[in-house]
């Protein structure tokens, strides 16, 4: 099972909007999905406090900022399932 990253933090309205498309999108035999709230790391704010949500894969530090769509999801996805 792969991990991915949700970059957020509470009462992002934005992270609202996509987390329905994630649970649509993304298959949970395959990926798990941990979500981030940057608010506690300086880094993490300093990173995606104007960008989020940000989907990312931790390995390879690939990354899907916000907005995306369920086609772009789904190709993001296309794109690291075989790494």
């Amino acid at each position: 099972m792969k991990l991915l990253e949700l970059m957020t933090t509470e009462g992002c309205h934005l992270c609202d909007q996509a987390l329905p498309l994630l649970v649509e999108g993304i298959d949970p035999a395959k990926f798990e999905v941990d979500l981030v709230d940057i608010a506690f790391e300086d880094e993490l704010m300093n990173q995606y406090a104007t960008r989020i949500p940000v989907l990312v894969e931790p390995q390879t530090k690939q990354y899907l900022d916000w907005p995306f769509d369920a086609a772009q999801l789904a190709q993001f996805i296309e794109s690291i399932e075989g790494q």
